[in-house]
Formats: C-alpha cells, structure tokens, sequence
C-alpha cells in the first residue's frame, strides 16, 4: 500500500512543534503494518540541505509565480519529496513566519502550492508513482483534496488529520483564482468561511475520511466550544471522523538509551534521574534541596496551553517548596511575565526561552512533574514524553490528555500514571498541584505512578495498525 503523506515539517529535517515529530515518526510505524510512505513537503532550506540522494524528478514551469522542480530523496529512513521553489521558501527562519514574527504575506500561495503538487502527484504526473492514498495534515496541506476534486483524471482517496482546530489558513477571497481555485468551490458547503478561503475548511469538505490526533478530540471539536466555527460542518461529517491518539518516537525517547541526559535509567533503576535533578538545578540555577520537588513546564507559551494559570498559581507551590523549570516561547507578554517570577523567586524558578531539545529531555528525566495545564490539547506529546520518563504529567481534563493520562481518583491509586483537573482555571490547577504535593512525600505511592507510567505504551505501533485500516477500508470502499 503507497501512502503519500502531505505536510508542513518533519523532523529531523524542520520542526517547529508536535507535528514535525508526528511526520517524522509514523512513517517507521506504517512501514511494519505494510504501508509505504513517501512525505511530500516545502523546501525550505534545512530541507534541502538534509535532503541525502536527491534527484529531480519532476518540473514545474509555473508554480505559484516562479519556476520549480521536485526533488526526491531520503533523510535517514524517512522517503521525501521536496518542492524545490526558492520563490516560495528559500527564505531564513521560520517556515511560517518572517524575521518580524509575523506570517509572510505570500503563505496562501506558499501553501497551495503544497496542495497542488500534492494533487498532481495523487493524479499521476510523477512518473512510476501513483499513491493509493492522499494522506494531508493540517491547513497547510489541506487544499490538496479541493485541488484533486477539480482535477482532471480519477483521484485516490483522501485523509485529512486535523492536529490542531485552532489553526484553519485563513485568507481574502479574492486570492480565489490565484489560488487556481474555480468559482463554484467558493460557497457555504465549500471553501467559503465567513467571507474569506478557508484552507481546512475546504479539506474537511472534500475529504474521503478526517482524522484527528484523540478519541476524546474528536468528539470536542464538533462541539461549540472546541470547533472555532467549523463545529456544524464536522458534526455533518461525523461518520467520517475518527480520533486516532498519537504516539511518539520510543527510539528517540528512550531513558535507557538517551544520549542527551547524563544518567539514563528505567523502571527498576529510577533513583539515577537524581543525578539528572541535579544536573538540571545546576544548569538553571536551582537551589539543591533533596525533599523539594521539581515541576517543569516544556511547552509553547501561547493562550492555548494555559501557562498562564501556572504563574497565577505559583504562590500556591512555592509555598509549599516545590520549584519550577520551564523552557519554552511564545507570546512575548507571557515570557515578560515568567522572567519576572524568576528575578522574584532566584533559585526557585528558573526560565529558558526558547528551543531547546537537550533541555527538553533532560527536564523529562528530571524533573518530578511536568505541567501540561492546557485549555484544549487535541493530543499533546509532552504527556507522552512524561510518562515514559517516569515524570508524573499534571494536566487539564480536556482531549489527549484526558485520553492518556489515569488519574488516582478514577482508578483508586493502583494504575494511576498522573493528575488530571478540570475546570482549567487557576483554583483547577491550584487544587491538582496541592494533590500532587499530598502525594508527593509518600515515595512509594509516587514510584508506583511513575512505574505505572513507564509501562503505559506510547508508540506508533497501535495508532499505525489504526491507520492501516483506515486507509485499507478507503482502497477497498474506492476500488
């Protein structure tokens, strides 16, 4: 079975967040159920440059203003084919956004133009490759489905995954024939979104079958206030929809073998992430006191993951002598504000903003806690990243986290891998902390958690049979 795959970043290649992990990892977990995937994704710089036996395979005389041509190659396992248009992406920095941090102003046709490749290869222009399945992946590829519907020749089935409903690629409408996009598609049942071209909107229409990254997400984001306006259409299409968890990479996240932290450990050596704690309070600044627990926070700082409520929460910690290490960026008044707790707090709250991926795992291996107070997190990895480390994840009730995190309260303690708490506001937060610290002095009840966490499966492999089936019942329903 040939899947092609459609997005935005994949890691090692370009990563800007949980997607580019998610491009990066399925692939390998398909391979083992007999899916084959090739990714198609922009050019960007890093792209290029990680690109390993690249050759050009097909051309493209005007792609969205300039000339281009498609590159084939691999990045260690993974099988890639890159839009090569410096017109488009040979551009410094981010994939989305210019050196003043706003969105470059060309991202419609930037994006389109992902579709569009997308679609000629699903309609065969690449020569000796026709996938059996279009598999897209947020806005940014989600044109491709619109693009196949208006094509010429007899398209291959279509998923779209929805990674995160916030994000939709919205632009004015009258970019419509710039988009190579036809009249008729612009209404209420198709591109249309309150007056603008709605990007996912146009995929969850013309879709064969839509995911999402949680079993729990997806009935979420059919309701008001998880759908951010696209709530009726999804609930039209809801025996269309399924929520299939992500999972990560258990190579790259791996205690036992993880390059990155000075003392790898597992279950039944947990007392080595000590000397982790201890490298982390060093590097951060952290005073060193063996009965205070460390809480770490590995997030973007934006409204959605609620990092707001944990510095409206401090007090209630601090108080209590648990310390904070957290690493991340994001909305800049968010960081003004962190940065202040930590000039207030020196030794017991310690801030790095950024991306850092060394940092990322050593907070993992070290830190007692991770905080993951989201107001909506249609998956979230940080908490599957927690549990396999034995870092006890505290989240909001909402989505993934709600799907793979087990609280005590629902289990009487035995299973227990970690807190949960709704609603998300600061007394929700402030209430799951003073549990956790309650807990806390009791080393046998927390190591039982942290056990209980680290034989929680976090892997590709049951979500890739899932999606397996999924695309085997498109073939057959098509055929």
């Amino acid at each position: 079975m040939k899947v092609l795959s459609v997005a935005s970043e994949i890691y090692p290649l370009v990563k800007t967040g949980g997607l580019g992990d998610v491009i990066g990892a399925l692939p390998a977990a398909l391979e083992e159920q007999g899916v084959d995937t090739v990714t198609l994704v922009p050019g960007y710089p890093a792209v290029l440059a990680g690109l390993e036996k690249r050759q050009a395979v097909l051309a493209f005389d005007d792609l969205f203003g300039g000339s281009a041509r498609l590159l084939s190659g691999r990045a260690d396992r993974l099988k890639i084919l890159a839009i090569d248009a410096p017109h488009l992406y040979e551009r410094p920095g981010s994939p989305y956004l210019g050196p003043d941090g706003r969105d470059w102003p060309d991202n419609a046709l930037r994006f389109a133009a992902l579709g569009w490749v997308a679609a000629r290869i699903g309609l065969g222009d690449l020569s000796g490759y026709i996938p059996d399945v279009v598999h897209c992946h947020d806005w940014h590829a989600a044109l491709a489905p619109v693009y196949l519907a208006y094509g010429a020749g007899r398209p291959p089935p279509t998923v779209v995954t929805v990674h995160n409903l916030a994000y939709q690629g919205l632009f004015p409408a009258g970019l419509l024939h710039a988009l190579r996009l036809p009249d008729q598609v612009f209404h209420l049942d198709g591109l249309e979104y309150y007056g603008s071209i709605g990007f996912l909107k146009g995929g969850l229409q013309f879709a064969d079958r839509i995911t999402t990254v949680s079993p729990t997400y997806a009935q979420e984001m059919q309701t008001p206030e998880f759908g951010f306006g696209l709530d009726g259409l999804l609930r039209a299409r809801a025996p269309v929809i399924f929520g299939i968890r992500n999972g990560i990479d258990i190579t790259v996240w791996n205690p036992l073998r993880d390059t990155l932290i000075p003392a790898s450990y597992g279950r039944s050596t947990l007392r080595a992430r000590e000397k982790n704690k201890t490298e982390l309070r060093s590097r951060l600044g952290l005073v060193e006191e063996v009965r205070s627990p460390v809480l770490g926070v590995v997030s973007r700082l934006v409204p959605q993951k609620g990092l707001d409520l944990v510095a409206d929460a401090a007090n209630s910690f601090l108080e209590r002598g648990a310390q904070l290490a957290v690493l991340g960026s994001g909305d800049a008044s968010l960081e003004q504000r962190f940065a202040a707790l930590a000039a207030e707090n020196p030794g017991r709250i310690a801030c790095v903003f950024g991306y850092d991926e060394p940092l990322a795992h050593l907070i993992q291996a070290a830190a007692d806690a991770i905080l993951i107070p989201s107001r909506f997190e249609p998956c979230g990895l940080t908490q599957l990243c927690a549990l396999r480390y034995g870092a006890i994840p505290v989240g909001a009730r909402v989505g993934g986290l709600a799907d793979t995190i087990v609280d005590p309260e629902a289990t009487g303690g035995d299973s227990a891998t970690g807190f949960l708490f709704s609603p998300v506001t600061r007394e929700g937060l402030e209430t799951a902390l003073a549990r956790v610290l309650n807990v806390w002095p009791d080393r046998r009840a927390w190591c039982q958690m942290q056990v209980n966490g680290m034989r929680t499966d976090v892997s590709w492999k049951g979500p890739a049979k899932q999606y397996a089936r999924l695309y085997d019942g498109l073939i057959t329903t098509k055929i």
